[in-house]
């Protein structure tokens, strides 16, 4: 009988990007993925380390794996892992603890039966000396209709409240040619848009021998039409520049959606997290992609309740983001996270006003996507169908180039295609239900 396994991904799309190559691994190895995590006979936890909640919730996803999985084999892997594997070894029954760069291996270890909770583990100054760039050799297709590439790993910001640099080491990235034969291996399997990805996905290619920019290799995607759209995870402020807003215009493959990391709207918050912009930055640079693409979807990251952040300092990133025509917004609470320099910092919020606060942005959240939303209905939008039906309405969900999920009453044959579609009407929960009106 074939061994089954599960994995579960906490965290951002680049774990998200190593879960699926996992799991493409062990299917070429003969395993089969559990349906229900109690089937399973390896049970892979990829954990995240962002936050103290995260690493927190990550411990006890280990737990709850284990309680449904008493005869498994238990892996944990990603961040947490590799930040904190002594929190980890304290947890019963753990079988194997996987530093980062031994993850993409794992299919070649997991039916061992020896036990190795840290065997061969890369400690943080050996993380930190860490030049290669460790990817799977096949493209990672995953179950999903659009296809994830992490095209850049690490990073070397170092902003004070941040670990990610200490649990991924510096940036690292993909040769080009490589980023270019996974692009065309996934156009030739099907998919249609393809999200980049990475920890700091802006830094891409200043490491390489002969070195690119990340706008450099879009322009060649671009001009080699190496998929037929292209969506950005997430970029810094200070790395959008106008070359790179032109390349999401009309009969450009990039979409016309920014997710782009404000944090605090108030300059002096901003500089005691590290932040290399200031609020009037921020602010150009999203008017300028507004000017631009007047329906571009602009999302964007805010954290909330830094150590000395004072009343007026939260309104000062509340009226910011107000002001500007953003589209969406991530919400985070501070979490002091040892091991970096702010879980040391005075003036702490109390939680009580971080979730005041949090509620008070989370408001503004709605308002801003009902906003967006309906300067969109009744416009001509371009829209990638998606194979899972939503839930509720059993509708196909299209989504958007810029970003927007549209609820359409069609067939099984359009998943996976890219259509023309209407959106006519949105509820106060910001469903969108709308029409195709052309298969591309």
């Amino acid at each position: 009988m074939k061994k089954k396994f599960y994995i579960q991904t906490l965290g951002c799309k680049v774990n998200q990007y190593e879960s699926d190559g996992i799991a493409s691994c062990l299917k070429a190895k003969g395993l089969t993925k559990a349906g229900m995590k109690q089937d399973a006979d390896v049970c892979i936890i990829n954990t995240c380390a962002v936050t103290s909640k995260a690493s927190m919730q990550s411990r006890q996803a280990i737990r709850k794996i284990i309680r449904e999985n008493p005869n498994a084999k238990i892996i944990v892997t990603g961040c947490h892992a590799q930040t904190d594997p002594e929190e980890i070894k304290e947890i019963d029954h753990v079988s194997q603890i996987v530093c980062h760069k031994n993850k993409f291996s794992i299919s070649e270890t997991i039916l061992d039966e020896i036990d190795t909770i840290d065997d061969g583990f890369q400690t943080s100054p050996a993380l930190m000396k860490e030049k290669e760039f460790r990817y799977f050799k096949e493209a990672v297709r995953g179950e999903m209709t659009r296809a994830y590439l992490k095209i850049q790993d690490g990073c070397d910001a170092f902003c004070t409240y941040c670990i990610v640099p200490y649990a991924r080491g510096r940036s690292r990235s993909m040769p080009q040619k490589e980023v270019v034969r996974h692009l065309k291996d996934l156009a030739a399997t099907g998919f249609n848009e393809v999200i980049i990805t990475g920890i700091h996905t802006g830094m891409y290619g200043l490491d390489l021998e002969k070195k690119i920019s990340l706008l450099q290799l879009l322009e060649k995607i671009d001009r080699e039409k190496l998929a037929h759209r292209i969506r950005l995870s997430s970029i810094e402020p200070g790395e959008v520049n106008q070359g790179l807003i032109d390349l999401a215009g009309k009969d450009h493959i990039l979409c016309d959606h920014f997710h782009i990391p404000l944090q605090s709207g108030d300059n002096t918050i901003l500089e005691k997290m590290k932040r290399p912009y200031t609020a009037a930055f921020f602010a150009d640079i999203v008017e300028k992609i507004h000017k631009k693409i007047p329906l571009a979807g602009i999302g964007v990251d805010t954290l909330i309740g830094f150590p000395s952040e004072t009343n007026a300092q939260f309104e000062n990133t509340y009226k910011l983001i107000e002001s500007l025509p953003v589209t969406y917004l991530h919400i985070f609470p501070f979490s002091a996270r040892k091991g970096t320099p702010a879980f040391h910092f005075d003036g702490k919020v109390h939680p009580k006003t971080i979730k005041e606060r949090c509620t008070r942005i989370r408001e503004l959240d709605q308002k801003k996507r009902l906003a967006f939303i309906k300067n969109n209905l009744n416009k001509p939008l371009e829209g990638l169908v998606q194979h899972k039906r939503d839930g509720k309405t059993g509708m196909l969900k299209a989504v958007t180039s810029n970003y927007l999920t549209v609820l359409v009453n069609e067939n099984d044959t359009l998943k996976g295609k890219i259509v023309d579609l209407i959106p006519e009407q949105c509820d106060s929960n910001t469903n969108i239900k709308g029409k195709i009106h052309n298969t591309l």
